[in-house]
């Protein structure tokens, strides 16, 4: 919210769902990313398919997707979207994952805790998958990079 309010709760403080109904249906879209850093051994058994849980990058992206659609289950005040596409890019290099996710609407709110949510257990599943190989992977640097559509208009992360 631009006026610096918190949105999430009403006169006296008490927490509440925002009623969007007088918001204009928009298409909206949010992109977050996160990544996890790992071994060089991690890394490389990943890529080579040597996890015995399987593929890796195949089944955090389905929980990625899954997860997107699911925000409003996990999110206590989330409101429950019709999402219209989530696009999960991952990238492997040699000590760890970047997961990208793009999620779309066409509502009357932003995607942007779904696309959150896409990336967060994404990297969970990640280190899910692969603990038995590293456990002490690093997930950080989760964050929303753009937002279009709504109110409030466009932003992109500096």
């Amino acid at each position: 919210m631009s006026g610096g309010g918190l949105t999430h709760l009403d006169a006296a403080g008490a927490a509440r769902m925002v009623d969007v109904s007088s918001k204009d249906t928009t298409t909206r879209t949010a992109t977050a990313t996160g990544r996890i850093t790992m071994s060089a051994s991690a890394a490389t058994a990943i890529r080579d398919g040597a996890v015995t849980k399987g593929d890796v990058l195949a089944v955090a992206r389905i929980a990625g997707i899954m997860a997107a659609k699911k925000t409003s289950d996990l999110i206590p005040l989330c409101h429950p979207l019709p999402i219209a596409g989530v696009t999960l890019d991952l990238a492997l290099d040699d000590n760890g994952v970047t997961a990208t996710a793009t999620v779309r609407t066409t509502h009357q709110t932003g995607v942007e805790m779904e696309a959150l949510t896409a990336v967060s257990v994404t990297l969970l599943t990640v280190y899910d998958m692969a603990k038995a190989l590293d456990r002490g992977m690093l997930i950080d640097g989760i964050r929303l990079l753009a937002k279009s559509g709504g109110r409030s208009g466009d932003w992109t992360a500096e």
